[in-house]
């Protein structure tokens, strides 16, 4: 299905394309077989990147491969848009013939418009939208301010001066606890361990904690074990970690299909999500700020880390009471947000069901082209009273 999707369909596109830029150009045969030949490799390029070809050539080559390779399949993807919106408009006889055969005003607006879009698009992701959300419970003994992010895809797109700027943002809400629902890494660690990104998140001035995503799998788990290890991120795996009157469960990748389901995670770690009397749990030890006093009975307050959002009724059924999601990225840009709207039960944003709550974050950096069209990039601040 995704060989499908990322191979037949692009270059399917890339040929309706290509005849539409041969028939509008008003140029010779060969410089009109130069745009096409331009065209098709740098969709081409992004196998590279696919491939971990990138992983074997030098670092800044490396970077504009990944960089060009993937922001190719987002102007494509316009491109096509607008090419089937005027011949339509063809076959309606709303669009003149003429538009569209050997015209350089037809030329020059269409590159006016991708060129204003993208940079449109450029500009937008790079700003980082906050998000606050605020819930109420009776488990908390004092307030707790957490910042969320999902889908930081650092790697050769996302670089350490990007990651630092992000850090910045995080310390400056003066967090009690980071949590991170997945896909830290884009698809290779080779960028992450030659920048030493592992440092910046030393420079948070909270406890980190994270689940993994499916592009933690693609860049090699082993090697993303350890940069956790360095990094000073705290790695739940199908495990509970308790914080205060918090308890935080980190779900394992639907990647992996042994993952435990989050009835055994929660049956085998009753005892940590269960609250106890401070004499019962003195000698527990927490790494994290928020300590002292605990929920004065019953279930502490759960919050579920599972990078894909699917299932959503599961955290329902066991009583989570807040679960944080990503890896959807809201589609990234419009209009594939609305294929993401219909397979996702909530593909974006707060959800409710029951006494559950859930924010689904159209993610903190983004995979592939740095665009944001329709979509926002993100980071979400809560705080629970």
């Amino acid at each position: 299905m995704w060989m499908l999707l990322f191979t037949v369909l692009p270059l399917l596109a890339i040929t309706y394309i290509s005849w539409h830029i041969w028939c509008l150009l008003p140029l010779s045969w060969i410089w009109k077989t130069l745009v096409i030949i331009l065209l098709a490799g740098s969709f081409l390029l992004m196998f590279a990147g696919i491939w971990r070809s990138t992983d074997q050539i030098p670092m800044p080559l490396a970077i504009g491969v990944y960089e060009i390779g993937t922001s190719s399949i987002f102007i494509l993807l316009y491109l096509f848009m607008i090419f089937l919106v005027l011949d339509l408009g063809r076959l309606l006889r709303i669009v003149s013939r003429t538009l569209l055969y050997n015209n350089w005003w037809t030329a020059g607006g269409l590159f006016l418009f991708m060129f204003g879009l993208f940079l449109y698009g450029h500009l937008h992701y790079k700003h980082k939208y906050r998000h606050e959300v605020t819930l109420t419970s009776e488990k908390v003994s004092k307030p707790v301010k957490l910042v969320m992010m999902s889908d930081l895809h650092l790697g050769y797109h996302n670089r350490r001066d990007e990651l630092h700027r992000w850090v910045d943002m995080i310390n400056a809400e003066q967090p009690d606890l980071v949590l991170i629902a997945g896909d830290i890494i884009d698809g290779s660690i080779r960028p992450l361990k030659e920048q030493k990104m592992y440092e910046e998140f030393q420079r948070i001035k909270a406890p980190i904690y994270a689940c993994l995503g499916n592009h933690e799998y693609y860049s090699g788990e082993p090697g993303v074990q350890q940069f956790y290890r360095n990094a000073g991120i705290h790695l739940l795996q199908d495990s509970v970690a308790k914080v205060g009157d918090l308890c935080i469960i980190g779900r394992d990748d639907r990647t992996n299909p042994h993952r435990k389901s989050l009835g055994k995670i929660i049956k085998e770690n009753s005892s940590l999500i269960h609250a106890q009397t401070s004499e019962q749990s003195s000698s527990t030890h927490s790494s994290a700020r928020p300590s002292g006093r605990f929920a004065p009975s019953g279930q502490r307050f759960l919050i579920l880390l599972d990078h894909q959002p699917y299932h959503l009724e599961q955290a329902e059924q066991h009583h989570v009471d807040f679960q944080f999601s990503g890896h959807t990225h809201h589609g990234q840009v419009w209009p594939i947000s609305w294929i993401t709207e219909s397979i996702y039960e909530c593909a974006f944003g707060a959800y409710k069901k029951g006494h559950t709550d859930y924010y689904i974050s159209s993610g903190l950096g983004i995979w592939g082209g740095k665009f944001r069209i329709g979509t926002r990039s993100e980071y979400v601040v809560v705080t629970i009273k």
